[in-house]
């Protein structure tokens, strides 16, 4: 009849709305990806470098100290691998075993920055050092400064924790490892040939395959 009109479904518009999840999954996966190794990679480049450095009164007059990230505390660095390692666990589990992987990468993160930052101002490596230096027990380093570093692994800390975050956030749209060598994915077992009885051979190779070679 002229002058009715039928609506016209858009499926362009149903197409675009199911691929926003796979948008969203692939956009966070690559940035979790980059801040999880970046972080890593900046977080054990700066518990290498100097972060604080003074001096000491020896014999000769004054002696000069340094002090790496390392010297200071271990954590950074240790919870560095934890995070590297928790990232590349992220793509072997599923559902709840992925929530806690990415929770402990995100700890980790958080581990690093909390470290960094009491590790910023301190000067008990140094005075070790010191001790060691002089061979006297109460001996503290003089003119202490400290250096950038310090916040440079917080910040590789940040980058990790954010990985985290998307992982929590975004994880369940993200792909996993193939089911394929897991249990109970085994492969079918092939058909055993007929064995022909009159062929001692035969029956030999059938028995060597752990067949029946009656076929019963």
């Amino acid at each position: 009849m002229e002058g009715v009109t039928t609506a016209v479904p858009h499926p362009r518009a149903d197409s675009s709305t199911a691929a926003a999840p796979v948008r969203s999954g692939r956009r966070s996966l690559a940035l979790a990806l980059l801040f999880g190794a970046l972080g890593a990679a900046v977080s054990l480049l700066a518990t290498r470098q100097r972060w604080s450095e003074g001096t000491t009164t020896v014999a000769g007059g004054a002696f000069p100290l340094i002090a790496k990230g390392s010297d200071v505390t271990g954590v950074p660095a240790a919870l560095a691998v934890v995070g590297l390692a928790a990232l590349v666990a992220v793509f072997a589990v599923r559902r709840a075993g992925r929530l806690l992987v990415a929770a402990l990468l995100a700890l980790s993160g958080a581990g690093i920055v909390a470290a960094a930052l009491s590790g910023a101002s301190d000067s008990t490596a140094l005075d070790d050092k010191a001790a060691e230096a002089t061979g006297d027990a109460s001996a503290t380093v003089a003119a202490l400064t400290h250096t950038g570093w310090p916040y440079v692994a917080a910040a590789g800390g940040v980058l990790i924790l954010l990985a985290g975050l998307l992982a929590l956030r975004y994880g369940s749209l993200w792909p996993a490892m193939s089911g394929r060598y897991e249990r109970g994915g085994e492969r079918p077992r092939r058909t055993a040939r007929p064995v022909d009885p009159e062929r001692p051979e035969e029956i030999w190779k059938a028995l060597d395959r752990g067949e029946d070679p009656t076929g019963a």
